[in-house]
């Protein structure tokens, strides 16, 4: 019986990446405004603009654990929307800096976040590669999930995990080295 909620669980979980990965990720990349963030960095600086995105991210943690249960449920769906968002917005912010160009292709662009992440990409985005990305983003939030229901704690759970996620995934896009365009073939 537990084997049957553990298998059911894992194919909720591969159904919900494929979700992810065929309109989300793209839904989200193509509602960032890349001029936008050009002019972010230009006026603040990379590290600046990270730590906004930071901040942006553990407001909605904040907010969706506050509350404990009930604000968890409503709140977790914009949380992983905004930590997505902000994560992306990272990611484009530190191309930008490091290539001084602002408009990035979206399958350039997951390429990186595949890499930040530490999936396997290879060298072709695939439809693989896109649910292997989601597949683990939703992995890291979900962990986190359950310290979200207690009210208050949750809240502060929530928020500091976000922004340090964001913090870590800045650190490690900018570890790559950027300067050099990478080379992407479409399968």
């Amino acid at each position: 019986m537990k084997l049957t909620k553990f298998k059911k669980a894992g194919a909720d979980l591969k159904q919900q990446a494929h979700k992810l990965a065929q309109v989300g990720f793209k839904q989200i990349f193509e509602h960032i405004n890349q001029l936008n963030i050009k002019k972010g960095v230009d006026k603040m600086g990379l590290d600046k603009f990270i730590e906004q995105c930071a901040w942006l991210a553990a407001g909605s943690g904040a907010i969706s654990g506050s509350g404990g249960m009930l604000t968890m449920l409503a709140g977790i769906p914009f949380d992983f929307a905004n930590l997505l968002t902000q994560q992306f917005r990272v990611t484009m912010a530190i191309m930008y800096h490091d290539r001084g160009t602002y408009k990035v292709s979206f399958e350039e662009f997951m390429a990186l976040v595949a890499t930040s992440l530490k999936v396997e990409a290879g060298v072709a985005i695939s439809k693989t590669m896109m649910e292997s990305i989601a597949e683990k983003m939703l992995m890291l939030f979900g962990t986190r999930a359950a310290e979200r229901m207690v009210p208050i704690v949750g809240g502060v759970i929530g928020g500091g995990t976000n922004y340090i996620f964001i913090k870590r995934m800045a650190k490690s896009v900018k570890a790559m080295q950027l300067a050099e365009p990478v080379t992407i073939q479409l399968s």
